[in-house]
């Protein structure tokens, strides 16, 4: 099964049925999301319109964890997923996402990366309350 960005299937401004004139076409395709989780890095390599490549992540260990008072970044190791406000169905399975709040070495950091377009896990420190 695949994901298709076609526009054949609308109604009119009338209310009436639109009828396909043609079949769908390759520059039509989309992808499933990719839902980064927390494990052993994996990555998916995929050719993308243009000959681009994507990078999708599909399960991390480690994230880098910039400071903004101190501004220097850090490499390191995700403990958990303690919050994804972007799907109640995500914060439940652990799915890392931009806006996740994670749990580091350092403390707390909110991911500003998107893992399954980017290819990895950017962060930022949260400050202590």
């Amino acid at each position: 099964m695949s994901v298709w960005h076609g526009r054949l299937h609308k109604r009119k401004p009338t209310g009436g049925r639109k009828r396909a004139y043609r079949m769908k076409n390759k520059f039509e395709m989309g992808s499933f999301p990719t839902e980064t989780t927390l494990g052993k890095t994996r990555k998916k390599i995929s050719r993308r319109r243009g000959g681009n490549i994507k990078i999708r992540l599909q399960s991390a260990s480690h994230a880098n964890v910039s400071n903004p008072s101190t501004g220097k970044t850090e490499k390191t190791e995700i403990l958990r997923v303690i919050k994804n406000p972007a799907n109640v169905d995500y914060n439940r399975r652990g799915v890392i996402t931009k806006g996740t709040i994670i749990e580091t070495s350092l403390g707390t950091a909110r991911v500003t990366s998107r893992p399954g377009q980017d290819g990895l896990v950017n962060a930022v420190l949260l400050q202590k309350e």
